[in-house]
């Protein structure tokens, strides 16, 4: 197994305690130099745009019961800079970047091209940038946008709609990363299935080259954030781009993704390999040296089962105990041996595994002691030679 460590960077209520936008930065940076001293390969960092505080008080709020902001990090490009100026060796990825908001896909090519032109300006820079790209999980980020119904026929059809504009940003996105110059003209159609029409493009625009033309993209590795076969064969068109999942999708629809990505995974990328579809996995791990086996699997239960209430609350208005029961069985919890039993058991040896530790925890301190934990008593349970 590949072990990388996820950030949420979520700044909500936990018992009383909101801490600070600066504390949650302050923090999120501790931890991520222990992670970069520990040795975990890449940092994920998950992107959020928007107030989800503020939207509440819209009459169409999605999370209508959230307290706080479901992520702090707005831009993975800033942010990567500061962390790569702050570790020696970690890579940095985002979890996920949101391209059709903020000026939408042309906007962002420029954003992550100039980005590589700073980076790499150093000859001995090696660390890379994994851009994990999508739609946005809410439409209170996408609407003040433009991304929204445009007519009856899109509001009815939106779900479809949405994706046929994410394939759409997907292509300029990466066309106008590979220096292609193009005009909205020159797009392939997006066909709504079932009807036989073409949605106008959402972005219309002359023939267009995204500077800086030179930067170079060694350092680049795209990740699709999408389910839809569809996109993750078009991304493939152009660059090896690897697949995310969320922690809920079903093991089928896994398979069957590293099944289609053997065959139409991009020829320069190599072959698949199971390790291009990272894996979230929620931790949560006690391993005081000061208490027995029996001791420390109990503590994590209730760190599991405290952390999950908080969430279905906060997400929700209301506590449904069959949900928060389902949820702690689907995390992984205990001493650092019973940990690695349940790692073992949910996932292929071959697996890249974000491991989640600050899932609605403001502790700092017991997250980094997790953190330990897991590096040097749960990894070399896992490991063939311990290293």
């Amino acid at each position: 197994m590949k072990f990388d460590i996820f950030f949420s960077i979520c700044q909500t209520e936990i018992d009383g305690v909101m801490p600070s936008e600066k504390v949650m930065f302050q923090q999120f940076f501790d931890q991520l130099k222990l992670a970069d001293e520990l040795g975990f390969e890449t940092a994920w960092v998950a992107e959020t745009h928007l107030s989800c505080e503020t939207q509440k008080c819209n009459p169409d709020a999605v999370i209508p019961h959230f307290k706080g902001e479901i992520g702090l990090n707005t831009d993975i490009l800033q942010l990567a800079h500061k962390a790569f100026g702050m570790t020696k060796r970690i890579h940095i990825g985002s979890a996920i970047r949101n391209i059709l908001c903020n000026g939408g896909p042309l906007a962002h090519a420029e954003a992550v091209k100039t980005f590589f032109t700073l980076h790499t300006l150093d000859p001995d820079e090696k660390r890379k940038l994994f851009l994990g790209f999508a739609a946005g999980r809410f439409p209170f980020s996408n609407k003040p946008y433009g991304i929204k119904p445009r007519n009856e026929l899109e509001a009815a059809a939106w779900p479809v709609i949405k994706g046929l504009i994410f394939n759409q940003a997907t292509e300029i996105f990466l066309r106008s990363l590979k220096n292609e110059v193009f005009s909205s003209q020159d797009l392939a159609p997006q066909i709504l299935p079932g009807k036989n029409v073409a949605i106008p493009p959402f972005w219309e625009f002359d023939k267009v080259g995204v500077i800086p033309f030179e930067a170079p993209l060694d350092l680049l590795q795209l990740v699709v954030g999408s389910h839809d076969p569809e996109v993750q064969i078009l991304a493939n068109r152009y660059f090896p781009s690897w697949v995310f999942n969320l922690s809920i999708t079903p093991t089928t629809t896994i398979e069957a993704t590293h099944q289609r990505m053997a065959q139409h995974y991009h020829p320069a990328g190599g072959a698949w390999h199971r390790s291009y579809m990272p894996r979230t996995s929620l931790i949560f791990l006690n391993g005081d040296a000061h208490l027995s086996p029996e001791q420390q699997r109990a503590k994590a239960r209730a760190s599991a089962q405290s952390a999950l209430e908080n969430y279905w609350r906060a997400m929700e208005g209301t506590l449904d105990p069959r949900k928060v029961a389902e949820a702690v069985e689907n995390a992984v919890y205990g001493n650092p041996q019973d940990v690695a039993n349940q790692l073992k058991a949910k996932y292929h040896p071959d697996d890249r595994l974000m491991l989640w530790f600050d899932f609605n925890n403001h502790d700092n301190a017991a997250i980094k002691a997790s953190m330990e934990a897991f590096w040097n008593q749960t990894r070399p349970l896992l490991t063939r030679d311990g290293q």
